[in-house]
């Protein structure tokens, strides 16, 4: 996968504790990296990086705590970053938004001049999100250049991450020698081994754990849903083109679903149900807080440039999602399981990163 370029290299991820980076460190120990991590304990219960069990080199730190972070990129010398340590959730910013600007602007500062400080490092990949976007309630999809923004402060704060990574971009990284930098903005990600506090599957799985309806603020709300390994993918094939170094991948790219999984959460809940009979929903007695009603991505450049393309689409990733908390509640991860049936479904689909 990935034309090797993993294989033997040193990797850093922050955030691998969490939902999307305990995915990203499975798939690169199976890449054959050398794995290092740098987050904050896991702060769900169930943990699906407990569960996984990888036994990668983890460092539990906060990235707001720069001499802390410099000395994990001292001692391991990654030569490519992932950087995913994020306060990623809407609500909690409402409830905490200085935790959320020091987390997602500082931390981001914080990563960026530890990799500028380590002449191992030749690639960072800085994720961010669909909502550094001025939402303006388009009916199509926010391109790489459009205005960036946000209401809330999750959204703005990440916003403001993507400046830091401009800044430093054009400020430290410009020479020839210095690092490749890019940023990664993904929909609305789902897949097996998410517990986190108010998101749509997770707060599902635990509804029926307690054989309740789940109460639904937005039923009409429109996102892109994608699963966790076909945004991943997006994030490698780009690590993968950085550390081939190719200066013109440099920038900000959307990996977002094809424009048909653009879904309603009823439509989502509606088709979890196909899958998981038990699923029981309601309408939540009033929203009182701000959501975006409407929110499509456009990745036509990761499509035309990078050739990349979601492999399962939204019927895979339900379904997949699906299967494996009805997996685990028997007691078995089927992670590595479903990594395996990605690889071969990309195959099959003929997309670039998965040729031999």
């Amino acid at each position: 996968m990935f034309g090797g370029v993993y294989s033997g290299k040193r990797v850093l991820i922050t955030g691998h504790t969490g939902f999307k980076g305990s995915w990203l460190a499975l798939w690169l120990k199976e890449l054959g990296a050398t794995v290092t991590g740098l987050a904050l304990e896991p702060e769900a219960a169930p943990s699906h990086w407990e569960a996984l069990g990888l036994g990668i080199d983890s460092h539990i730190v906060d990235i707001r705590d720069y001499p802390a972070v410099q000395r994990v990129f001292d001692a391991t010398q990654p030569e490519i970053v992932f950087h995913l340590a994020a306060q990623s959730l809407v609500r909690r910013s409402y409830r905490n938004p200085l935790d959320t600007w020091s987390a997602n602007v500082m931390g981001t500062a914080c990563l960026l001049e530890a990799c500028r400080n380590t002449p191992a490092v030749r690639a960072v990949v800085v994720v961010t999100t669909d909502k550094v976007y001025d939402n303006q309630e388009w009916p199509w999809g926010y391109r790489e250049n459009d205005r960036l923004g946000g209401h809330d402060p999750y959204s703005a704060s990440k916003a403001a991450s993507e400046l830091v990574a401009d800044s430093y971009r054009k400020s430290f990284f410009s020479a020839a020698s210095a690092p490749l930098l890019a940023t990664a903005r993904a929909g609305n990600v789902i897949g097996g081994g998410d517990w986190s506090e108010d998101r749509l599957i997770p707060d599902l799985v635990r509804a029926v754990n307690r054989s309740v309806n789940l109460e639904i603020r937005s039923p009409n709300a429109t996102r892109p849903w994608q699963h966790v390994l076909d945004c991943l993918s997006g994030y490698l094939q780009l690590g993968q083109g950085l550390l081939q170094g190719n200066p013109d991948l440099a920038t900000a790219w959307n990996f977002g679903p094809a424009a048909s999984d653009n879904r309603t959460v009823a439509q989502i809940l509606a088709m979890l149900t196909e899958h998981w009979p038990e699923v029981r929903w309601s309408l939540a007695a009033n929203a009182d807080l701000h959501e975006a009603s409407q929110l499509y991505l456009d990745s036509a450049k990761a499509k035309q440039v990078l050739r990349w393309r979601p492999v399962w689409g939204l019927e895979g990733a339900v379904a997949a999602t699906a299967a494996w908390y009805r997996a685990y509640a028997v007691g078995q991860i089927e992670s590595r399981q479903q990594l395996a049936d990605y690889f071969r479904a990309a195959q099959g689909a003929g997309v670039e990163w998965a040729k031999t």
